[in-house]
């Protein structure tokens, strides 16, 4: 059987290619009645309308954007905050009629899809700057928009204040009469991210100032279980009264080992989280956190970008962050 086309459509309605293909892709151009009638014309021959690909090469877009990640997709959906700002994104993207694809690691030199995969322009979240996935958009010369990420001053950002947040939940700490207080952040590996840059910078400042030194300990954000052995060995080996968090996943870790050791939350230990996500009100106690607006982030960033493909200007922005006391944290242990 020959292969249903636009012309066979039109020949069959007796109109232009131009008018089929206006039915599908351009409604306003045609009378209802028209449109109707080449719809059921179609469906009859069994045509479901102009391929996709031969669209996007007229058009020079295919009308999708990408989203750089740096782990599988499953990783970021294990993580409230990555899954909140995906769906940020996504239901962005929808409102201004661009659709996502998501750009995971290459698994090897065959497939980049930052290289190989077809999108007019990207979105680079929480990667390595010096991945080949962010040299290969560089390449390629597409706009891109970087969250929680340095890609240069000429790179649209959307981040967070995360020094003033960390600030906020080092001087809370600090105004509850902890001066025995722990850390518990990402690896070295971590080091130039900036949310864990800037976190750590905010929490030795503001102890520093207080003449206090933290102690300082690191975990991976995977497994889930790397977060529970850095906490039971920080709480093991020091006299911390307090631990600020990264996120609020590793305070939720401190609190199992230190109910592990016979210790209560905050009777005993105050702990403070990072991003108030779902996991800050899921158990007990209800975490004292820092407040970062994930949504909003997802909206800007995808905002930002939609801007730079209509070729108007984008902005970067630093979203603000508040602290949010609950009930993980109370006055230092008295003797």
């Amino acid at each position: 059987m020959a292969k249903v086309t636009l012309q066979s459509v039109a020949d069959e309605v007796g109109v232009s290619r131009m008018t089929v293909s206006n039915a599908f892709s351009r409604p306003d151009q045609l009378s209802k009645d028209l449109r109707e009638r080449i719809l059921a014309t179609a469906e009859r021959l069994g045509y479901s309308g102009p391929d996709p690909a031969a669209r996007a090469l007229a058009r020079g877009r295919t009308g999708s954007v990408g989203l750089l990640l740096n782990g599988p997709l499953s990783e970021a959906f294990e993580d409230d905050v990555s899954a909140e700002f995906v769906a940020a994104v996504a239901d962005e993207l929808t409102r201004r009629g661009l659709a996502l694809t998501v750009l995971t690691p290459p698994q090897d030199d065959g497939f980049l899809p930052a290289r190989d995969v077809a999108v007019d322009g990207a979105l680079v979240y929480t990667c390595d700057p010096a991945s080949a996935g962010v040299a290969w958009l560089g390449r390629r010369k597409l706009p891109v928009v970087a969250v929680d990420q340095d890609l240069g001053a000429d790179v649209t950002t959307i981040g967070v204040d995360d020094l003033s947040g960390a600030r906020a939940g080092a001087q809370h700490l600090l105004d509850l009469g902890h001066r025995r207080i722990g850390v518990l952040a990402l690896t070295e590996q971590y080091a130039l991210d900036p949310p864990n840059r800037d976190r750590l910078v905010g929490w030795r400042e503001t102890l520093a100032e207080a003449g206090v030194e933290p102690v300082v300990a690191r975990t991976t954000l995977l497994p889930r279980s790397a977060a529970l052995e850095a906490a039971t060995e920080l709480l093991e080996s020091s006299d911390v009264t307090a631990v600020l968090c990264f996120d609020d996943v590793f305070a939720r870790a401190v609190i199992t080992a230190a109910a592990a050791l016979g210790r209560s939350v905050p009777g005993d230990l105050s702990v403070v989280g990072y991003d108030d996500s779902r996991v800050a009100t899921a158990g007990v106690p209800a975490l004292t956190t820092v407040r970062q607006d994930v949504t909003a982030k997802g909206h800007l960033a995808a905002g930002a970008l939609a801007d730079l493909l209509g070729g108007r200007a984008a902005s970067s922005h630093t979203l603000p962050t508040e602290l949010v006391v609950r009930d993980s944290t109370g006055p230092v242990p008295t003797p």
